[in-house]
């Protein structure tokens, strides 16, 4: 039996006592499943994703779940970076263990297995410090940091002076709210996917806006509207969101449930 660790916000710890992990789907196009990694004589590179899976905040901080996987479940094991050019390869759980073994520098790699963790498999879950592993990427330490509205983390120690010193090309500011409307309602009934997604884009940049002229959307026949719906209001602070992803939790398609999900996780 390989062993992994998964980590994971401490609040869905009570959830995989009694249910497991469940499966996600991000990173892997279409293919549901749980990441993690091998557990190695080094204790800082076995937990080397917390501080960067720390950035994007948890309820009660992470906690390191250990998971017994038979030798023989087929799994994706590569770098972070090898997803974007589907060059993960698929092995055993013991073959995973062995390459990211063997690795001079194995900071960066992964396990994704293609589907939840049954009760049954996990071993223990436990508390980990939360200050090991690398941030951003490994060796990013004395590089120039990304200040995209996509690597920022609202909120983060020196985020604002960050930002003021490195502005980004791409940061904003948003559009007025009036002039995203506008784009809204010229597109019509349904819309266009693009242009609603752009839309919601700049939307979930601000702080608070016109929930009560976007609600439509939730109902709206492509599946990514109403996930990039999700994530526009995640942070508002405008009255009605906590109703309106109520209703998207229920929603037919996985993406939008898991991002509503995710949404709640991180707060």
């Amino acid at each position: 039996m390989a062993m992994f660790v998964h980590l994971t916000s401490a609040a869905n710890a009570p959830r995989i006592r009694r249910s497991g992990i469940r499966a996600a789907s991000y990173g892997q196009g279409d293919v549901r499943g749980v990441y993690c990694f091998p557990v190695l004589p080094s204790y800082t590179l076995t937990h080397q994703w917390l501080r960067e899976l720390a950035r994007f905040g948890s309820r009660g901080g992470l906690v390191a779940v250990h998971i017994r996987l038979d030798d023989a479940q087929h799994v994706l094991v590569g770098s972070y970076s090898d997803r974007a050019r589907d060059a993960q390869a698929t092995v055993t759980a013991a073959e995973a263990v062995r390459r990211i073994s063997a690795l001079e520098d194995p900071r960066g790699w992964e396990v994704f297995v293609p589907r939840a963790i049954q009760p049954r498999e996990v071993h223990r879950i436990r508390a980990a410090p939360q200050v090991v592993g690398w941030r951003y990427q490994p060796d990013a330490h004395g590089t120039r940091p990304c200040t995209c509205f996509g690597c920022r983390v609202r909120g983060g120690y020196g985020a604002r002076r960050l930002r003021e010193r490195l502005p980004h090309p791409l940061d904003g500011p948003p559009p007025p709210a009036r002039v995203l409307l506008a784009r809204i309602a010229a597109t019509g009934e349904p819309g266009d996917p693009a242009v609603l997604r752009e839309s919601l884009h700049w939307f979930g940049m601000r702080r608070r806006g016109p929930l009560a002229q976007l609600t439509r959307l939730c109902i709206h026949p492509d599946p990514e509207v109403r996930e990039e719906l999700v994530w526009a209001v995640a942070r508002w602070s405008t009255p009605g969101v906590t109703e309106l992803l109520d209703n998207l939790a229920d929603d037919p398609h996985p993406d939008v449930r898991e991002a509503v999900e995710a949404v709640r996780d991180s707060q």
